[in-house]
């Protein structure tokens, strides 16, 4: 490769990470869930077949949202470098490549069912800064931007690549510099998302209530003294999480509503102050991931807190022909789960606590759904803000619409084998 080519590739890189880092920081000041990096990454989790997600969840396993965007920096890295050749080859080429992408993942966030007024803005300022420091950068390294159409004059490889010693040093300090920024606010950009929203404060002062009904005390003989098993309860930070949600959704519990209706008699609204005032039930229960394998870490015990999802629906007397609950998260996420899983005698809870604490952001807080025998696909919602009574036969869900099946009860081990209840992850990938 021509030192002319190395220098061009180098400046799309830098230009593309210090697009993508103004982005990412833009995003956390302004809309948190529209980083470039995530909208990109839901269209891909969204569009993506079952056996992808097959292949993510067995190659990566919790860590697969990581793998997914290193995976989309390493395309953005090569994209980037080829729009500095461009640019260097055809005037505008470069510069106009940048500002299509800012422009279309723009738009592309704006059909996000998070989507807030001002989503199309982190991208598009991405791109536009990324086209300006492309050129600025090249007119850097003494390569001034090409006349344009087939009937320029070829440049001369020799002359091309004959840069002074300043020159070349100048375009490699700030080529380096232009990176390193691109990076840091990058950086700054998740620390702000991650610390600066009061939602976090908020949750740290909460002080749930005791159960009015406590969960059965587990026989110690539950508890196995193995090297290498697992304590029976499964401390909240080391509980598994898989989900589709690149950014945790930020709801405050104070503006929380949740929502029951459709085919009922009577429409039912929840706030967080009257949930908390209900008599809330402790129930353990196992939350195992539908792509663990037998001897897995996609599992997980843990206490929870919260109030029967039966007793809601009583209050709000679904139809008799109804036979379906959609549930809706406050990302977007749906979740179609059979009406009988929830009025039945089942611990099924709208839960607000895990072992003895808030839920936490990432598990759902303020507010999930855990529904015994069923998999997460079909009914263990995060961040619920609505659950619809309606039909099969009438509404479709988020891993249904995509081929899944409607129900989905859990496959169990032998109840002697079961010390809990068996739920699964909310939005589980299989």
């Amino acid at each position: 490769m021509s030192a002319r080519a190395k220098r061009a590739g180098a400046a799309g890189v830098a230009a593309a990470l210090l697009g993508a880092g103004a982005g990412e920081l833009a995003a956390a000041l302004v809309a948190p869930t529209s980083g470039p990096f995530a909208v990109v990454g839901g269209a891909l989790i969204d569009a993506a077949p079952a056996w992808a997600k097959d292949t993510a969840i067995a190659w990566f396993g919790t860590s697969d949202k990581t793998a997914l965007l290193v995976g989309i920096g390493i395309v953005l890295l090569v994209v980037a470098a080829l729009a500095g050749l461009a640019e260097a080859r055809w005037r505008r080429a470069g510069v106009v490549a940048f500002a299509a992408i800012g422009l279309i993942v723009g738009i592309l966030s704006l059909t996000r069912s998070d989507a807030g007024l001002l989503a199309w803005l982190p991208s598009l300022l991405a791109g536009v800064i990324a086209a300006i420091t492309l050129r600025s950068l090249l007119s850097l390294a003494g390569m001034p931007s090409p006349a344009a159409g087939p009937a320029s004059a070829p440049v001369q490889e020799g002359r091309a690549d004959a840069v002074d010693g300043p020159t070349r040093r100048r375009f490699l300090s700030w080529t380096i510099g232009t990176a390193a920024i691109g990076v840091a606010l990058a950086a700054a950009g998740t620390l702000a998302r991650a610390g600066s929203t009061a939602v976090t404060a908020v949750r740290e002062a909460i002080r749930l209530p005791k159960p009015a009904t406590p969960a059965p005390p587990i026989p110690a003989s539950a508890s196995l003294d193995v090297k290498g098993i697992a304590p029976l309860i499964t401390p909240a930070a080391d509980f598994y999480r898989i989900d589709t949600a690149l950014v945790v959704p930020s709801v405050d519990p104070h503006s929380w509503r949740l929502r029951i209706h459709g085919m009922v008699a009577h429409e039912v609204t929840l706030t967080w102050d009257e949930l908390l005032a209900l008599p809330l039930v402790e129930s353990a229960a196992t939350l195992s991931c539908v792509s663990n394998e037998v001897g897995g870490d996609l599992v997980g015990n843990a206490m929870w807190l919260g109030y029967p999802i039966r007793e809601l629906l009583k209050r709000a007397a679904p139809d008799a022909d109804a036979d379906m609950v959609l549930s809706t998260s406050a990302d977007g996420f749906t979740a179609g789960t059979p009406l009988e899983a929830l009025t039945d005698d089942r611990a099924a809870l709208l839960a607000v606590g895990m072992n003895g604490a808030p839920l936490p952001l990432q598990h759902g807080f303020p507010v999930r759904m855990v529904v015994p025998g069923l998999y997460g696909y079909v009914s263990a919602t995060k961040w619920v803000t609505d659950l619809e009574v309606t039909r099969f036969d009438r509404a479709r869900a988020y891993w249904t619409d995509r081929g899944w099946s409607e129900r989905g009860p859990i496959k169990r081990s032998p109840a002697s084998m079961c010390p809990a209840p068996v739920a699964t992850c909310r939005r589980a990938i299989p």
